[in-house]
Order: structure tokens, then sequence, then C-alpha cells
């Protein structure tokens, strides 16, 4: 990016570089994009956010076999649009919001948009899909088909779930991003891979020695920075198995399981003793009291400062 490029980062540094990350890009009037766009060799979201389109057309790259999944968040005209793929022009036409592409990195993607665009593109390499497909009993996908300007009501939902975490200081953590991406990875692989048979299901949950594992490695890794494939790796599971038969055992994700836990731990917390609401918030998981706060009225249905008022009171009159 040029020099004059504004990105807000939502890499959290104490991550290994093979982590999942996000990365919002607002570009200015003096902000460049280099004709080679590289993306990272992981699972990667980015949103690209310009008022004033590309001057030239710019090919995007990955270090690693992945796909390209962008999707639109704003309306170009199709005189404002175009794409190629292996160094053809694909027809388009008029873009709408949220359609999607999806397209190998292999056909070195080329795009150019003449105006004001808004994007968020996922790289997702391929070997997590291979490993997603293999679990789900497809074995090795070896193609995807090629898809421009597609309806794609998943997608689309994915992103609107992810938009308002983008370029927050309260990032979706690895662990969430993890279990993004094995939803995301199932759908590609159902909706565009070139399949060779039909799926087999596993139904079970985990065994007790593993729902026992797993809760004690999340629980020592409140803030989410652990890996889900190192979870999954202590079940001796694979990282697609490990989070299907987890939501068999508990109802809901990982990720789901571990802001339910920070919450209750906070709970405890504010009922137990007299520490400040932001201690209470990073001791709980949460990157500061704003984002404590915000989860906290979600699941509870009160402030925190509200429940600890009434659970005191409560307390008083017993």
């Amino acid at each position: 990016m040029g020099k004059n490029t504004s990105p807000k980062a939502d890499k959290t540094p104490q991550t290994s570089p093979e982590a999942p990350f996000t990365t919002f890009f607002q570009l200015d009037g003096g902000s460049t994009v280099p004709s080679q766009f590289r993306v990272p060799g992981t699972f990667t979201i980015t949103r690209l956010q310009s008022p004033f389109g590309l001057p030239d057309r710019i090919t995007k790259l990955s270090p690693v076999p992945a796909l390209l999944v962008s999707i639109s968040l704003k309306s170009l005209p199709s005189s404002r649009y175009q794409v190629w793929t292996s160094d053809k022009l694909i027809p388009t036409s008029i873009v709408h919001p949220f359609r999607s592409n999806v397209i190998d990195f292999d056909s070195r993607p080329m795009c150019w948009a003449g105006s004001a665009f808004d994007y968020v593109h996922y790289s997702v390499p391929r070997r997590g899909l291979d490993d997603i497909a293999e679990d789900l009993g497809f074995g090795r996908v070896s193609d995807y088909r090629l898809a421009v300007l597609e309806d794609d009501l998943v997608v689309a939902q994915i992103t609107k779930s992810i938009l308002p975490f983008l370029g927050r200081s309260d990032a979706p953590s690895v662990l969430a991003l993890d279990q993004l991406s094995l939803i995301l990875g199932a759908h590609l692989i159902q909706q565009y891979g070139v399949l060779q048979k039909t799926a087999r299901h596993s139904k079970g949950g985990l065994a007790p020695w593993q729902k026992r594992r797993a809760c004690e490695l999340l629980h020592e890794n409140m803030h989410g920075r652990i890996r889900l494939s190192d979870v999954a790796r202590e079940c001796g599971l694979s990282a697609s198995h490990f989070a299907r038969s987890f939501k068999t055992s508990f109802g809901i994700s990982t990720h789901q399981w571990l802001i339910q836990h920070r919450i209750e731990h906070a709970k405890q917390l504010m009922a137990q003793t007299s520490m400040s609401l932001i201690d209470i918030a990073i001791q709980s998981g949460f990157n500061d009291q704003a984002a404590f706060t915000r989860t906290f009225h979600q699941l509870v249905g009160v402030s925190p400062g509200r429940w600890r008022r009434h659970y005191t009171t409560r307390r008083f009159r017993a």
C-alpha cells in the first residue's frame, strides 16, 4: 500500500504468523494500490475501501494455493468494473451490493474499479479446504467453479456478521476466525467444489475426556488467542471434526462457549470482588471495557454496572 493508505490492522502481535487476521484499508486521494496485490498464506479477511476507484487494474496473488472470495458492499456500474481470470476478461453486469466472486488464485485474478468501491476479500488457503473436505467425506476437491457476481446468501450473511468488527480494537480472536474459516470453507466446498462423492457426516460428539480437555484449554486461554487446531490436536481430532463434535456436545461453537464463559467469569468477579469494571473486563478476556459492556448487554440484557447494582441490592436484602 502507498504511504497515505490508512490501515486499521486487527492482527494481534502475540499470535504466530500462520494465525488468521483481519485488516481494513481505507484509501484516500493520495493512496496507491500496488499493481500486484499479495495476500498472506493464511486465512485473512481484508476490507478495501476507496472513494475514488483504481487508476489501473491490479493482479491478486497468493503465496499458497488458495481461493479468493470477494464481496461488494456497494453498487458499481457495469462500465466501471472489470474482472480477468487467466488473462481473459469475464463478462460482468452492474455490481449490486453483497454479490460475490469466487476465484482460484492460480488463475491470477485481476480487477479494476473505475469509481468508488467498498469490498471485503477473503483469502482461503486450499490446504484448509482440503482438510475440511476430507473430514466431511468428500475427499480432495480438485477444482472449484468460477463465480462472478453470484447472489450467495451464505457469503453475504457471513460478511454482514463480521463487518461491524473490521477495523475495531475488539477484533475477532483467532479462535473466532478459525471457526469462521471452517464455516466459510464448508460452504465453498459444497457450493463451488467439483465433488467426486457425497458427504458422510459423523454425528457423534466429544468423549468425556475430550470435553474436559477442551474446556480446560479454552478456560486457560480466555482471550481466545489459542488456535482451534491446537485444541483439536489435544483431543486427537482434526479442526473440522472437532468443531462439529464440540457443537454436538455443547450445542454451541467453541467461540460462543468462550464468550459465555467470559460473561460467567465476569459475573463471579462482580459478585465476589470490588474490582473495577475495566479490570474485570481485562480479567475476563475482553480487550476493553466497551467490548465487555457491549457483549454483556447482548447476552444478559442489562449493562454490567446495572447487573452488579441489582445483585448487590438483592444480596443485601437477603
